[in-house]
């Protein structure tokens, strides 16, 4: 049954609405089973019953008024049971209900299937046979094969309003929404403009090259027009762009000139490739690598390369990309949104945007954040070619996007961006003020940078310094590794700019997630593989040249804290001290002035948690990553659209372990510092302060948000919500506890700006 399986789901795809797919369903998995009857109920949510939505066999009059309550008759026992149910007489079981309007009263077998999707059960699809006979174990699987394929198309017609509209003819649109991530906050109103990509890089066939120069001039020609059209972009943006996000711009142009890049095309044109082929050959080995990282950032960069190649293709097409009419508030929407796709855009008439696809760490997220744009990304089932000239909200605190929504959602959503703009304004003033709680405790917030130039004004006046510079990224821009004059003049300008508050710089933390070009690794698992301290420990001249360079940016400053990645072992930290013992007697031999800094590590892995007390004994403080941290306590990779869900960085297990860090800090009074997504949550910020953490350090964006929330709370309130929070079971009503907190102090829109 693979061909006619084959064709139904293609047709599937290809239908214009749910109606037209239900009516394709119902009559092509008849006809493949040779089945009598063939029919669709789905689940009215609101109304709490089974509708017959669609039906070949049945009388058609009942369709849309056959409405059956949740959890009666055997269309309910499907439902109720979320698995198939196959009988061979269907009116001889207890809970068989009888409908006269649908004439099923001469047909005995039955086979109910629910239609799933994250665990609801959106309707029931049933096969009926006159004759008594249980269905076969073929016909069954391929019945809900194809009820696996109809739940995508009914879910998606229900977050639009398509479903609502067919269940209720000529009542109100639904109020459901569909759900992505948070990429960038606050509330936009919209009209849906669908962007795709310019050309498709993919497509293109290696061909031979009738003239090896001139082919390699016309990929010259092309990356340089491409590199003026980025500068014409980051231009219209002007003055709404921070000077740091300007840095994108100016890293894409330097990406089209990379030697490694440049070198690798012409290569493949002198090797006989023409250059279109050439170039989606080069692009493709590049992304490659990005692709294969775990660091979320850093595999957002692939995407950046694809466009870059899709861009220098209409070029070489020798096309002229034509700048289309954009509605007065566009809401940009597609399955994958380039930052340049973006700046395309008149600033005054973007107001928001929606991708399929994508991450919070994407340069899209990023550049949304610095304009100040709501957006939200990865969301599930967004019905991209249906979304043209919609009209859209997107609640970009929650990644939330609401498709021609009702007249009271609308109302709602006006009435939360009027007090979002009071809180904005209310923060605001918070500017310059200490951090510090209604008792009188200070508890200092840091910045972390690195991955791209995030030291904007407000990061730079706000921040008590920086809790975590990465320093990967010059690593991995260069075909070979830094020269220590390099990384010490690059470490010398972050540590001026912040002096005299401390920066806390962490050593390499490369590896079979993160490869260099020029250093690869391959692992299988780069999660659980060579990375990090494990690296630097094996080759240590990487990890001394870099130490001598940050403890030469120091000099005259004395701001650094050095911070070691990835520590599993006391081993390792033991080695890591000697080497920065050796790197440090080595400069004062060659009668440079330099200081011995403190020295941290992250506590990032479930072993480095258990260790705690011993690796506080040989370190000045502790630095925790809850990120990395919640990721290996729940085996959720949060990248993973699979168990995505699952991660929950307030988890009574996080949260367990946290407290065990801190106590083992306790025990040498070493400081504690929460440098991951944790410490710039205002709801998880009120927990790390009643823990007795020393200091958070977040993004620029959460500074205000954060300090905001502490200055309302006194620590002795922070205490007594930590001890209630510890007996909850489940980090969903951790996160209802916190809520409901912030709430009584008028801070509930910081993190629940809707219902």
């Amino acid at each position: 049954m693979l061909e006619p399986l084959r064709r139904i789901v293609q047709e599937v795809n290809r239908s214009s609405s749910l109606e037209h797919a239900l009516s394709l369903i119902v009559q092509q998995v008849k006809q493949a089973v040779a089945a009598d009857v063939c029919s669709v109920y789905l689940t009215d949510f609101d109304s709490r019953e089974h509708v017959l939505q669609a039906t070949d066999g049945l009388h058609p009059e009942a369709v849309g008024r056959v409405r059956l309550p949740l959890n009666r008759g055997l269309i309910g026992w499907v439902a109720e049971r979320a698995d198939a149910v196959n009988l061979e007489d269907a009116a001889s079981h207890p809970r068989y209900l009888h409908v006269n309007e649908t004439g099923e009263e001469q047909f005995r077998g039955f086979l109910g299937v629910p239609i799933v999707q994250s665990r609801k059960v959106l309707g029931v699809l049933v096969l009926r046979q006159a004759a008594p006979r249980p269905f076969n174990d073929d016909e069954v699987t391929f019945v809900i094969t194809l009820a696996a394929q109809l739940a995508g198309a009914i879910a998606m017609a229900r977050s639009t309003g398509e479903l609502a509209r067919l269940q209720h003819a000529g009542g109100p649109a639904s109020r459901r929404f569909l759900e992505g991530l948070a990429a960038a906050p606050g509330i936009a109103f919209g009209t849906a403009f669908v962007v795709y990509p310019p050309a498709d890089l993919d497509a293109v066939p290696d061909k031979p090259a009738a003239d090896i120069e001139g082919e390699i001039d016309a990929l010259r020609e092309a990356l340089t027009d491409v590199a003026e059209d980025i500068r014409t972009f980051a231009a219209r943006l002007g003055d709404a762009l921070r000077e740091e996000d300007r840095a994108l711009f100016t890293a894409w142009r330097l990406m089209l000139k990379s030697d490694t890049l440049v070198d690798d095309a012409i290569a493949r044109i002198e090797a006989g490739n023409w250059a279109q082929g050439a170039l989606r050959a080069t692009i493709a080995d590049h992304a490659r690598v990005f692709d294969e990282m775990s660091d979320p950032y850093l595999r957002e960069r692939a995407a950046d390369l694809r466009d870059l190649g899709q861009r220098v293709l209409v070029r070489l097409q020798h096309e002229e990309a034509q700048l289309p009419e954009y509605p007065p508030r566009t809401i940009l929407v597609g399955e994958e949104i380039s930052a340049m796709q973006i700046a395309e855009v008149p600033r005054a008439a973007l107001a928001g945007i929606v991708s399929s696809s994508g991450s919070g760490s994407s340069h899209m997220a990023i550049l949304a954040r610095g304009i100040g744009v709501p957006a939200a990304v990865g969301v599930v089932d967004l019905p991209v070619s249906r979304m043209e000239g919609t009209e859209l909200i997107i609640d970009g605190y929650r990644g939330r996007v609401y498709v021609s929504p009702s007249a009271s959602v609308r109302a709602e959503y006006e009435r939360l961006s009027a007090d979002d703009l009071a809180l904005t304004s209310e923060l605001d003033a918070l500017r310059g003020l200490p951090c510090e709680t209604t008792d009188g405790y200070n508890l200092p917030l840091f910045l972390n940078t690195g991955l791209v130039s995030e030291q904007r004004p407000l990061g730079i006046e706000e921040s008590a310094g920086v809790g975590l510079y990465r320093t990967e990224l010059p690593f991995m821009v260069r075909d070979r590794f830094p020269s220590e004059d390099n990384q010490t003049n690059h470490y010398r300008q972050v540590l001026a700019t912040f002096a005299p508050r401390p920066v806390t710089i962490r050593t390499l933390d490369i590896g079979g997630d993160k490869p260099l070009s020029y250093f690869p690794v391959s692992e299988s698992n780069p999660f659980l593989g060579w990375r990090g301290i494990r690296i630097t420990r094996d080759n240590p001249q990487i990890f001394i040249t870099q130490v001598r360079a940050m403890l030469r940016a120091a000099m005259g400053l004395d701001n650094l804290q050095i911070l070691l990645p990835m520590i599993t072992t006391v081993d390792e930290v033991d080695d890591a001290l000697l080497l920065i013992e050796r790197a440090h007697a080595e400069l004062r031999d060659e009668g440079l002035d330099v200081d011995m800094p403190p020295i941290g590590v992250m506590i990032e892995v479930p072993a480095a948690v258990y260790q705690a007390d011993a690796l506080a004994r040989r370190v000045q403080f502790l630095s925790v990553g809850t990120n990395d941290l919640t990721q290996y306590l729940l085996a959720v990779d949060r990248n993973n659209a699979h168990v995505a869900a699952l991660y929950d960085d307030l988890h009574p297990a996080v949260l367990e372990a946290l407290i065990m860090v801190l106590a083992g800090a306790r025990a040498h009074g070493r400081e504690v510092s929460v440098c991951g997504e944790m410490a710039g949550d205002p709801l998880a910020a009120v927990l790390l302060l009643g823990m007795g953490v020393h200091s958070l350090s977040m993004g620029a964006g959460s500074l205000l948000r954060v300090k905001g929330v502490i200055r309302s709370m006194s620590r002795i309130r922070a205490r007594e919500l930590l001890r209630v929070a510890l007996h909850c079971e489940t980090g969903h009503a951790v996160r209802r506890l916190l809520i409901e907190a912030l709430d009584d102090i008028g801070l509930g829109g910081l993190v629940r700006p809707g219902r």
